[in-house]
């Protein structure tokens, strides 16, 4: 299997982001879960130009594709807050 060409910080500088981690965690948990029947590009905090572009990576299947599916999939999961061993 051959390493994604983009990385997920990557990404969130394509977006127009904050890409440090602490940035990607905080981004996440402030914007997840997504509705299951939400389409990743229709969500309400999207620029159209940040939605247009991850609407055509995924209908490409261009090169960011694959890390734009990992977003989106870290965005369908609740973030876990105050986690007790």
């Amino acid at each position: 299997m051959q390493a994604p060409i983009h990385s997920l910080p990557a990404l969130f500088k394509q977006l127009g982001l904050p890409a440090e981690p602490a940035d990607i965690e905080k981004f996440v948990s402030s914007h997840s879960p997504l509705k299951a029947d939400l389409r990743l590009d229709k969500a309400f905090f999207w620029t159209p130009s940040q939605a247009d572009f991850l609407r055509e990576e995924i209908l490409e299947d261009a090169d960011w594709a694959e890390v734009v599916d990992q977003l989106n999939l870290m965005l369908r999961t609740k973030p876990i807050t105050g986690a007790k061993n």
